[in-house]
């Protein structure tokens, strides 16, 4: 089992899609393993996007990503970050398949409405960045007795 970080950005609050990105991430099988909604400062969006910190776009990114709170989700699920990244769809939305999440409802490569990590590595360091090691939670559901 694996499990990864997902963030719901500002666009997706604002659009009224919590629900239905969560639905389409439990429909997939992916356990709900940590859920919170949190006001992301300057401090954890250098943190979080530090390999952008020298593009002329990043004062966008922080104005975006500080704007509305976010969605962080840890899910957890056999190949949890390959499975999140195939519903996710390609980052640029016009790229992105339709079915997708942000095929169906991003906007622009600026609006895109998701985050999800990309390696087991980086799931590692920013469920801890956003959970802090807490608020992920090991539990049984019916669905894991089945397919276990």
């Amino acid at each position: 089992m694996q499990t990864t970080l997902i963030l719901l950005k500002p666009d997706t609050i604002e659009r009224g899609l919590i629900g239905e990105v969560i639905s389409r991430i439990e429909a997939k099988g992916l356990k709900i393993s940590g859920l919170k909604m949190m006001q992301l400062d300057e401090a954890i969006i250098e943190e979080h996007y530090d390999f952008l910190k020298d593009k002329p776009f990043f004062p966008g990114i922080k104005k975006y990503m500080t704007r509305t709170p976010v969605v962080a989700i840890a899910a957890t699920w056999v190949n949890a970050i390959a499975t999140v990244r195939m519903l996710t769809g390609a980052t640029n939305p016009a790229e992105a398949l339709p079915g997708s999440i942000r095929g169906d409802f991003g906007l622009t490569i600026d609006a895109n409405i998701i985050h999800a990590s990309d390696t087991p590595e980086n799931a590692a360091i920013e469920l801890n960045r956003f959970f802090k090691g807490q608020d992920v939670f090991n539990y049984t559901r019916v669905i894991d007795q089945v397919i276990s």
